[in-house]
């Protein structure tokens, strides 16, 4: 695996390195690479997530911590200078054998330091059984992207209050319980961030690729899709019936249906699972279109179809219970 560089130490925004990651997927002809990134404060959030639902906007405004959208799934988070952020970029078509290779790697690397790290089966590497890494990844043709967090340390504070947790999340965990679900790298290691980077590099990579001013220039105009306000706001569309809940080991799903004489017509998927193809809301439109929100015709339309191929472990039975108003 081979490691991605810039060509300077200028302080960038976020959107810049996930777009540093489409041009590594579609220019770069190495197999694997890898690199690393830190950023001021900022939350960043799924592709299917609403701003409204996800970031205390007036306590960001109020600190200075921006938030943007990336095209992942999964859930929100939040970044600063003491949190290392992550980027995988590969060729495979494979997008969940990719994801937990890549977390395996991750784990395994931890190991390295001596520390009780695993991988999970969703998107987390735990030390000790407390998350310090959450990821997610998205998928363009012949490649996979996986990137996520190493939390070295961060301003807990600003974690804590720049996200607004679902009332799920809130109802189970509780804001200080929070806490006690998840780790620091510095609570564990004596070395400093730099050495911890170095570490990192010198296991999991074997050579570098170096950007060329050229290539920032290219990079940096693809930052600009991210930056557009119809691709951060997204859409909250209007719908008749919303549905949703929070899944064990699937993650948070909101649908928005849309009903046309009590059958399925439109619907618009929201949350922080981890969707395993780039258009999942239209496949599940596409299988559920004409179907009444109850349990047997929702059983007749799924038939033949797997929901764990859209979305990472969720099966057919979650989601009919999600969506069915009637059991």
């Amino acid at each position: 695996m081979k490691y991605l560089s810039l060509p300077d130490h200028a302080t960038r925004i976020l959107p810049f390195y996930l777009a540093m990651e489409e041009f590594a997927a579609r220019i770069i002809e190495e197999d694997d690479i890898f690199f690393m990134w830190q950023v001021d404060p900022t939350v960043i959030f799924g592709r299917n997530q609403l701003i409204a639902n996800e970031v205390n906007v007036d306590y960001c405004r109020e600190h200075g911590i921006a938030f943007y959208r990336r095209r992942s799934g999964g859930g929100c988070v939040y970044a600063d200078r003491d949190n290392i952020m992550f980027s995988y970029i590969t060729r495979s078509d494979e997008v969940q054998t990719t994801f937990t290779r890549y977390t395996s790697a991750v784990a395994d690397m931890l190991r390295g330091l001596g520390l009780n790290a695993s991988a999970s089966d969703r998107n987390d590497v735990h030390i000790d059984g407390r998350k310090v890494s959450g990821n997610a990844f998205y998928h363009i043709p012949g490649r996979s992207i996986v990137h996520g967090t190493m939390l070295f340390d961060t301003n807990m504070e600003h974690m804590l209050n720049a996200i607004t947790p679902s009332r799920e999340k809130l109802t189970s965990k509780g804001v200080e319980s929070v806490r006690s679900h998840i780790t620091t790298l510095r609570e564990h290691l004596a070395m400093d961030i730099e050495d911890f980077k170095r570490h990192v590099r010198e296991t999991l990579c074997d050579g570098e690729i170096q950007l060329t001013a050229d290539d920032v220039a290219e990079i940096e105009r693809i930052t600009q899709a991210y930056l557009e306000p119809s691709f951060l706001w997204g859409n909250d569309p209007q719908c008749e019936v919303k549905r949703g809940g929070r899944i064990e080991g699937v993650g948070s799903i909101y649908i928005n249906v849309a009903l046309n004489h009590d059958t399925i017509q439109d619907l618009h998927l929201m949350g922080d699972f981890l969707p395993l193809c780039n258009d999942v809301g239209e496949k599940l439109l596409d299988t559920l279109r004409g179907a009444k929100l109850e349990a047997n015709d929702l059983h007749k339309a799924l038939d033949g179809c797997d929901a764990g191929q859209w979305i990472l472990n969720l099966t057919n039975e979650q989601l009919i219970e999600l969506l069915a108003i009637s059991h």
